[in-house]
């Protein structure tokens, strides 16, 4: 621990002389500091470019992904059916017309009370067999039920009022709900409902056969399964079932929905173009905006004479142009055409041409365009040929995207590796300085002590010599 020595004896600004010492000792120091930043500036911009070649990467995988290009979209005859395209390899184009058989639901079955808050004939104890209903098959109206599984005994306790009795069925796990509800007064009903809809999903309750309104039981509304009736009235007729209303595998990449019974509905499913355009769209704009970010982490402004910070970067400048040499030199790629005998892939280079018949060209300015209404033109006549170039051009963008964000990556990890190294050294030099400045100090204190020292001295001898 050092004190101020300034002017004690000989009035001179020790600490001043102190700082400005320093400052000359801590110069290295200062430029490892000024080389830091650099470094960090220089970090900043590289994982900046970095970002935008990872974007790049990802929109030339849409492009060159299978699933990209069965984009579709849909048209339904009827608003009670909803057809959605979810996408993805297995979508194809097509068309079918069906009826809407029947709709699903999930059972219901109504015990009517006089009055829901009164204590109840129940029983001690019910039983839920679930199982599954089938259509009527005896002509009374009835569907028939059979039973599935082993059955659920349920305990009512003790009031045994409709609320005890609900709240004993929601805890015993049968897959079904209770629940009591006041229709007029004190008259209600106790509505048990099964949680699923569809005939598997079925149940009957044993004990509540007279529990209700004058010695009534539970009145039940069946499970039931949507059906679809394929083709109605042809050789090619069939059906599909579902637990729900909702049908995923009548068309391949296709959703049906159905809210009610209903004939003669057609849902067609096209090749979305627009889709894939978008895709293209997004590709370009991707490009156009890492080669932006290049040019703004390079450029250099003769005016006024300063560069960025990646100006003269080799590395990064050469990223420009071979992005726009992709583009300006065509395209050509290999195709598989067969194996040999040793069932090795057989292959022959497609030369494709200009980007121009994909809607992509190069402006005045360095960037990329893309003719949406070009590209469709080109879809429309030629699917097969325009989706293999596609897809040959999305794969080679991505293959040099990845390319490059791994180079800047390594550089990236190298910077950071120097700025690790720098900081060592700087924090190595903040022991050095510190020590070099308490040296100064307790040599500044020492020369003013000895000075003390020599003032005293004179001053006795004055004094001597005086008397």
């Amino acid at each position: 621990m050092s004190s101020s020595v300034d002017g004690l004896v000989s009035g001179l600004s020790t600490s001043s002389m102190i700082s400005q010492m320093m400052k000359v000792e801590a110069a290295p120091q200062t430029k490892l500091k000024a080389k830091v930043e650099t470094a960090e500036t220089a970090v900043t911009s590289y994982q900046s470019v970095n970002t935008k070649l990872k974007a790049l990467k990802s929109a030339a995988d849409a492009v060159s992904s299978m699933g990209s290009w069965r984009a579709l979209k849909t048209n339904s005859s009827s608003e009670s059916v909803t057809a959605t395209a979810v996408g993805g390899l297995t979508g194809m184009t097509g068309s079918v017309k069906f009826d809407v058989t029947s709709v699903a639901r999930a059972q219901t079955s109504l015990l009517k009370m006089s009055d829901t808050t009164a204590e109840q004939v129940f029983p001690a104890s019910i039983t839920i067999q679930p199982g599954t209903w089938s259509p009527d098959i005896d002509a009374d109206g009835v569907d028939e039920f059979t039973p599935v599984g082993d059955p659920v005994n349920v305990t009512i306790p003790d009031p045994r009022k409709a609320d005890n009795l609900t709240n004993a069925v929601n805890s015993a796990g049968a897959g079904i709900r209770a629940y009591t509800v006041t229709t007029s007064g004190t008259e209600g009903v106790v509505q048990f409902t099964s949680m699923k809809s569809g005939a598997a999903n079925g149940f009957q309750i044993s004990g509540l056969e007279t529990a209700g309104t004058g010695g009534t039981g539970p009145e039940t509304t069946s499970g039931k399964d949507a059906v679809l009736t394929m083709n109605k009235n042809t050789p090619t007729e069939y059906t599909v079932v579902s637990s729900t209303n909702t049908f995923s595998g009548v068309m391949p990449g296709v959703t049906l929905s159905v809210s009610k019974e209903e004939s003669n509905v057609t849902v067609d499913a096209t090749a979305d173009t627009g889709a894939v355009a978008d895709k293209f769209k997004a590709l370009v704009d991707a490009a156009n905006a890492a080669l932006t970010e290049i040019k703004t982490q390079t450029t250099y402004d003769p005016e006024t004479r300063k560069g960025s910070p990646l100006t003269g970067d080799f590395t990064i400048r050469q990223m420009n142009q071979a992005v726009l040499s992709m583009v300006s030199g065509g395209l050509s790629y290999d195709k598989v055409v067969g194996k040999d005998a040793d069932e090795n892939d057989i292959k022959e280079t497609v030369g494709f041409g200009s980007l121009g018949q994909l809607g992509i060209s190069l402006s005045r300015d360095g960037l990329m365009e893309f003719d949406a209404s070009k590209f469709t033109k080109a879809y429309t006549e030629d699917p097969a040929k325009i989706q293999e170039a596609g897809m040959a051009f999305g794969s080679q963008v991505r293959a040099l995207a990845d390319k490059q964000s791994k180079t800047v990556t390594g550089v990236i990890t190298g910077r950071k590796s120097e700025i690790d190294t720098l900081t060592t050294q700087i924090e190595n030099w903040d022991v050095r300085l510190s020590s070099r400045r308490q040296a100064l100090q307790r040599q500044y204190a020492g020369l003013e002590t000895a000075l003390g020292k020599l003032n005293n001295q004179s001053s006795w001898l004055s004094g001597a010599m005086g008397g």
